[in-house]
């Protein structure tokens, strides 16, 4: 699940439909294509219809529904690079359910490591959006970052108490934070 961004005063997001535009686009960007490409290479590939544009009750940006696919809130979605990096995120996590295959999404252990590497791996965490979250540390900020978001979302998990969060992303940080498939290092 990916954390609402920051919202530009005034706004109200993006229709369904000039999400689901947005959408087609972030999939010919070349993080998006890598992604599919190595989904397809593990045996589970994503169609186009399997990301769809809704509108959003909670206040998230997006996330992935194991056995259905992706989700973008298009009420919550301003420009290209949300919908990007949304995309990119929730694509990670696809990618963690096909190469798991016994991921268990209930298990906060398991929820916990793909929320470390979608965080990670997606660039959600890189100091520009950082700064844009007001998160003003210029080093060691990554981290710190990754720990953050991954907390946020595995206490979203109606399986997982804050304590019970906490525990999993500490006992699974090491592996999951340094696990970079499907790319040889973190983008």
């Amino acid at each position: 699940m990916e954390e609402e961004p920051a919202q530009v005063p005034g706004s109200r997001g993006r229709t369904i439909e000039e999400c689901q535009d947005m959408i087609r686009r972030s999939l010919r960007t070349p993080m998006a294509k890598f992604l599919r490409e190595h989904l397809e290479k593990a045996g589970c590939g994503v169609e186009e219809n399997l990301i769809k544009a809704i509108n959003c009750d909670s206040k998230i940006s997006g996330g992935y529904i194991s056995g259905k696919g992706i989700i973008v809130c298009s009420n919550h979605m301003n420009i290209q690079d949300e919908v990007n990096q949304v995309v990119i995120h929730e694509l990670i996590h696809a990618y963690d359910d096909c190469r798991a295959k016994n991921l268990d999404w209930a298990n906060c252990a398991h929820h916990a490591c793909s929320e470390i590497r979608a965080s990670h791996l997606s660039g959600d965490c890189h100091y520009k959006r950082e700064l844009l979250r007001g998160y003003m540390k210029m080093r060691g900020h990554g981290q710190e970052c990754v720990k953050r978001r991954a907390m946020k979302s595995v206490i979203a998990n109606p399986y997982c108490s804050e304590a019970a969060a906490k525990d999993a992303v500490e006992a699974v940080w090491d592996v999951c934070y340094n696990d970079t498939k499907p790319f040889d290092r973190a983008p």
